[in-house]
């Protein structure tokens, strides 16, 4: 077994090139999140994108696939609803030993650790000169506009097997809003969906990619200092509220 100390003294960043099929991103996230519990690789920041598929988290509701034929669908083990990945849109997926604590997260703390994945997400979308929120009861991150209406622009969906944690987020970096038409997005019909480029921030993949990384070390490295929220969660807890 390798060093354990050592292992954990910073994530493992990877970019994977082209589409990642979506089926062989759960193989290697499970074989991944194993290794990690066993002290015998690294935690890991994997940044991909997949072809258009739609995925169903563990409280989608089959009516709210409104166009079933439209994309491959999973039924996959994290929390939420329906959520569309495709093209354009950067999916990070995160695999970490949640039995310590990363920056303002502390040790075994899933609601908390949702809570700093927001942080993040909030955090790089500020350097692009877009305000994203949070919004009690809704899921994922979202903008407003001054007319009042809002759109989301990132979603989350985790799940956290025996303290280790794997799927993670998606940010709309500048994918086809048209494919979100063949879902309820997160089971939320009343508000829309958009993107950096839709809000005329045009970033490259690569320059998100790179805002994420830098935003990642404000709450989740050491020297974060941030203050989290805080509530015990039992293991192989998955996060419903979450999309």
């Amino acid at each position: 077994m390798n060093d354990v100390a050592s292992i954990a003294a910073a994530p493992e960043w990877r970019i994977a090139e082209g589409l990642t099929p979506y089926a062989d991103a759960i193989v290697f996230m499970q074989d991944r999140a194993a290794a990690i519990r066993a002290g015998t690789a690294a935690e890991l920041i994997w940044l991909v994108e997949h072809p258009p598929l739609y995925t169903a988290g563990t409280s989608a509701r089959p009516e709210q696939l409104t166009d079933p034929g439209r994309f491959p669908t999973f039924t996959t083990g994290r929390g939420g609803q329906w959520t569309y990945h495709g093209p354009g849109q950067r999916v990070a997926y995160v695999m970490l030993d949640l039995t310590r604590p990363h920056g303002v997260v502390p040790s075994r703390d899933v609601r908390c650790f949702v809570h700093g994945l927001e942080a993040w997400l909030i955090r790089a979308l500020e350097r692009f000169g877009v305000r994203g929120e949070r919004r009690e009861g809704r899921v994922g991150i979202w903008v407003a506009d001054p007319a009042g209406t809002e759109a989301k622009i990132a979603a989350i969906g985790v799940r956290v097997s025996r303290w280790v944690s794997w799927h993670g987020v998606a940010l709309n970096v500048a994918p086809d809003l048209g494919h979100y038409a063949g879902i309820v997005p997160c089971g939320i019909s009343e508000h829309g969906v958009t993107s950096l480029h839709a809000l005329g921030a045009t970033a490259t993949m690569a320059e998100a990619d790179a805002a994420l990384r830098a935003a990642w070390d404000e709450v989740f490295a050491a020297t974060a200092t941030e203050p989290g929220e805080s509530r015990t969660a039992r293991e192989d807890r998955r996060v419903p509220p979450r999309c």
